[in-house]
């Protein structure tokens, strides 16, 4: 872990993480929602990557991180960069996992249909995620990974918090399940936390 921490509305994310090499904090955000005009924040996010996905985004060179944050192609090229990316995500407010399993799978399963690759392989999968989130509570500081590893179209999903709650991963092998996984977070202009695409562009 890096010594250097960077505080996401005052959360420390390490700037830096080893998988299976180091990885740089390259963007972050929060996820929050608007009611009766108070702003309620859900969840902190770290986005880390392998700093050489700096050589696969030359073609966006001099652009300004504005032009960026509203430039899709931009972020597919992000996503399909051949580089280890991995999102660290640390509960603000709690929320059951239940909660948080089925937003997901609505949002994945919306993306999915919109690009006819809805099948029933990918309902088993979206369908092991609810079950993986099920069973878990998101209290103030738990924390959710993902990791996407450049060399495999697997993606791990991790869960841990202080307490009595084991640690628990889950892999997903569909790989169309988890490139809508990958657009959710860091999907440009359609993204989950428009904060965190901001935050990537800039960087």
């Amino acid at each position: 872990m890096g010594s250097e921490m960077v505080m996401v509305d005052d959360i420390p994310f390490p700037s830096e993480i080893t998988t299976t090499k180091p990885l740089s904090l390259l963007g972050h955000g929060i996820t929050d929602i608007e009611i009766h005009f108070l702003q309620i924040k859900f969840t902190a996010i770290g986005v880390y990557m392998d700093p050489e996905i700096v050589a696969h985004l030359q073609k966006w060179k001099g652009k300004s991180g504005t032009e960026l944050a509203e430039d899709d192609e931009f972020f597919d090229s992000v996503i399909s960069a051949p580089v280890d990316k991995y999102l660290r995500i640390v509960t603000i407010k709690e929320i059951k996992g239940s909660q948080y399993g089925v937003q997901l799978e609505s949002s994945v399963r919306d993306r999915l249909a919109a690009d006819d690759k809805y099948e029933e392989e990918e309902e088993a999968a979206l369908e092991q995620i609810v079950e993986f989130f099920q069973s878990i509570y998101l209290k103030k500081d738990s924390v959710i990974t993902f990791s996407f590893p450049a060399t495999s179209s697997i993606a791990e999903i991790g869960f841990s918090s202080e307490g009595k709650e084991e640690s628990k991963t889950l892999k997903v092998a569909n790989g169309n399940v988890v490139e809508m996984l990958k657009k959710w977070y860091l999907g440009g202009t359609s993204a989950y936390s428009p904060s965190t695409i901001s935050s990537l562009a800039n960087t």
